[in-house]
């Protein structure tokens, strides 16, 4: 049965990184369904939300795995009836890599995480965010940079799409959202930077607070 005061938020990408922030920073107001794939990454996650007061529903999963998708979303459709919030922050960050010279592995990962899992799970959760839910999408736009071949064309390709639904559901809800984050000492962007002043950099937990401010 549902529970009317529970407000459920749904991260998807949640063992690390803004995706981590983001459930730590709504814990006090919501039961986080947190899906990552670092099972010991959500396992101190879970410790951060019940510091705080809260508490979580922890799902080891892969977001490609369709079948693991739509057991989670019928999960959550039979115990609460519905998602009020789906942050959605998985990434898959490719190595830097001129185009030509792209790793096809490295594509058909970024095509699968980045876009292709993202039009899955909008299917699956549109239903459970309704009318009165809200999504959440952040963009990182590096389309066109160089060396950034795979990671830009496939994280354009999410927002594209996140950005049509959003066209889509104006009226009609649920409401959807693009945010850009401000640069973060994350592992993704270390990947990119490697030798970057990390100190000049914002906190997730910083972040987190201001992007959820703007929602």
């Amino acid at each position: 049965m549902t529970q009317p005061e529970t407000k459920i938020a749904l991260i998807t990408g949640a063992s690390r990184g803004l995706g981590f922030a983001l459930a730590e920073a709504l814990a006090p107001t919501h039961h986080i369904v947190a899906v990552g794939r670092t099972t010991g990454a959500l396992e101190e996650l879970d410790d951060r939300i019940k510091a705080r007061g809260g508490s979580a529903t922890l799902a080891p999963m892969d977001i490609t795995v369709p079948e693991a998708m739509a057991t989670l979303c019928r999960g959550i459709h039979d115990r609460w009836g519905e998602v009020a919030l789906w942050l959605h922050t998985a990434v898959h960050a490719a190595p830097l890599s001129p185009a030509q010279f792209i790793d096809a592995k490295d594509w058909e990962k970024s095509t699968a995480v980045n876009a292709s899992a993202t039009a899955l799970l909008i299917s699956y959760v549109a239903p459970l965010l309704g009318q009165t839910g809200q999504a959440v999408f952040f963009d990182d736009p590096r389309a066109g940079e160089k060396f950034f071949g795979a990671y830009g064309a496939t994280k354009a390709a999410q927002i594209a799409l996140a950005k049509s639904w959003a066209a889509e559901t104006l009226r009609t809800g649920p409401q959807v959202r693009v945010l850009e984050p401000r640069p973060m000492p994350t592992a993704t962007r270390a990947r990119f930077f490697p030798g970057e002043d990390r100190t000049a950099l914002i906190p997730p937990a910083d972040e987190a607070e201001r992007l959820l401010a703007l929602l």
